[in-house]
Protein backbone atom coordinates (compact mmCIF):
# COMPACT_ATOMS: atom_id res chain seq x y z
CA UNK A 1 0.00 0.00 0.00
CA UNK A 2 2.84 2.38 0.78
CA UNK A 3 4.38 1.77 -2.65
CA UNK A 4 0.99 2.28 -4.34
CA UNK A 5 0.47 5.61 -2.56
CA UNK A 6 4.08 6.75 -3.11
CA UNK A 7 3.92 6.07 -6.85
CA UNK A 8 0.95 8.43 -7.01
CA UNK A 9 2.60 11.02 -4.74
CA UNK A 10 -0.20 10.79 -2.18
CA UNK A 11 2.09 10.94 0.89
CA UNK A 12 1.33 14.62 1.67
CA UNK A 13 -2.34 13.69 2.04
CA UNK A 14 -1.80 10.52 4.02
CA UNK A 15 -1.55 12.11 7.44
CA UNK A 16 -2.78 10.16 10.46
CA UNK A 17 -5.85 12.42 10.69
CA UNK A 18 -6.73 12.06 7.02
CA UNK A 19 -6.21 8.30 7.05
CA UNK A 20 -8.33 7.91 10.21
CA UNK A 21 -11.08 9.96 8.55
CA UNK A 22 -10.87 7.90 5.35
CA UNK A 23 -10.99 4.70 7.40
CA UNK A 24 -14.13 5.93 9.14
CA UNK A 25 -15.78 6.80 5.82
CA UNK A 26 -15.00 3.38 4.35
CA UNK A 27 -16.29 1.63 7.48
CA UNK A 28 -19.49 3.65 7.15
CA UNK A 29 -19.80 2.56 3.51
CA UNK A 30 -19.53 -1.05 4.68
CA UNK A 31 -22.21 -0.41 7.29
CA UNK A 32 -24.45 1.21 4.68
CA UNK A 33 -24.79 -2.14 2.89
CA UNK A 34 -26.38 -3.60 6.03
CA UNK A 35 -28.27 -0.49 7.16
CA UNK A 36 -31.87 -1.63 6.61
CA UNK A 37 -31.41 -5.40 6.57
CA UNK A 38 -32.95 -7.68 9.15
CA UNK A 39 -30.52 -9.93 11.04
CA UNK A 40 -31.53 -12.85 8.80
CA UNK A 41 -31.01 -10.82 5.63
CA UNK A 42 -27.62 -9.62 6.90
CA UNK A 43 -26.54 -13.20 7.58
CA UNK A 44 -27.29 -14.09 3.95
CA UNK A 45 -25.74 -10.99 2.37
CA UNK A 46 -22.95 -12.93 0.65
CA UNK A 47 -25.47 -15.10 -1.23
CA UNK A 48 -26.18 -12.29 -3.71
CA UNK A 49 -23.15 -11.90 -6.02
CA UNK A 50 -23.59 -8.14 -6.50
CA UNK A 51 -23.90 -7.48 -2.78
CA UNK A 52 -21.07 -9.88 -2.00
CA UNK A 53 -18.86 -7.93 -4.41
CA UNK A 54 -19.78 -4.64 -2.70
CA UNK A 55 -19.02 -6.11 0.73
CA UNK A 56 -15.64 -7.43 -0.44
CA UNK A 57 -14.76 -4.07 -1.99
CA UNK A 58 -15.61 -2.17 1.18
CA UNK A 59 -13.70 -4.66 3.34
CA UNK A 60 -10.70 -4.13 1.05
CA UNK A 61 -11.02 -0.35 1.37
CA UNK A 62 -11.23 -0.54 5.18
CA UNK A 63 -8.22 -2.84 5.35
CA UNK A 64 -6.21 -0.71 2.92
CA UNK A 65 -6.76 2.47 4.94
CA UNK A 66 -6.11 0.68 8.23
CA UNK A 67 -2.80 -0.69 6.95
CA UNK A 68 -1.78 2.73 5.61
CA UNK A 69 -2.72 4.32 8.94
CA UNK A 70 -0.66 1.75 10.83
CA UNK A 71 2.29 2.22 8.48
CA UNK A 72 2.20 5.98 8.90
CA UNK A 73 2.28 5.74 12.69
CA UNK A 74 4.52 2.69 12.97
CA UNK A 75 1.84 0.48 14.56
CA UNK A 76 2.21 -3.26 14.02
CA UNK A 77 -1.45 -4.24 13.58
CA UNK A 78 -0.93 -7.91 14.42
CA UNK A 79 1.05 -7.07 17.57
CA UNK A 80 -1.63 -4.55 18.58
CA UNK A 81 -4.35 -7.15 18.05
CA UNK A 82 -2.46 -9.77 20.04
CA UNK A 83 -1.91 -7.35 22.94
CA UNK A 84 -5.59 -6.37 22.90
CA UNK A 85 -6.70 -10.01 22.98
CA UNK A 86 -4.38 -10.63 25.95
CA UNK A 87 -5.90 -7.66 27.83
CA UNK A 88 -9.43 -8.82 27.00
CA UNK A 89 -8.64 -12.32 28.29
CA UNK A 90 -8.01 -10.72 31.68
CA UNK A 91 -10.95 -8.31 31.50
CA UNK A 92 -13.50 -10.88 30.32
CA UNK A 93 -12.65 -14.29 31.79
CA UNK A 94 -14.33 -17.41 30.42
CA UNK A 95 -17.39 -18.36 32.41
CA UNK A 96 -18.38 -14.86 33.45
CA UNK A 97 -21.99 -14.15 32.49
CA UNK A 98 -22.55 -11.68 29.63
CA UNK A 99 -22.72 -8.10 30.77
CA UNK A 100 -20.55 -8.79 33.78
CA UNK A 101 -17.22 -7.78 32.21
CA UNK A 102 -14.88 -5.83 34.44
CA UNK A 103 -14.69 -2.36 32.92
CA UNK A 104 -12.12 -0.89 35.25
CA UNK A 105 -10.45 1.27 32.60
CA UNK A 106 -12.89 2.62 30.00
CA UNK A 107 -10.11 4.06 27.85
CA UNK A 108 -8.37 0.70 27.42
CA UNK A 109 -11.39 -0.65 25.54
CA UNK A 110 -11.55 2.22 23.07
Amino acid sequence: MAEFAASREWQPYHTPKNLAAALSVEAAELLEIFQWLTPDEAARVMEDPDTAHRVADEVADVLAYLLQFCGTLGVDPLAALSAKIDRNELRFPVGRPPGRGARTDRHSSE
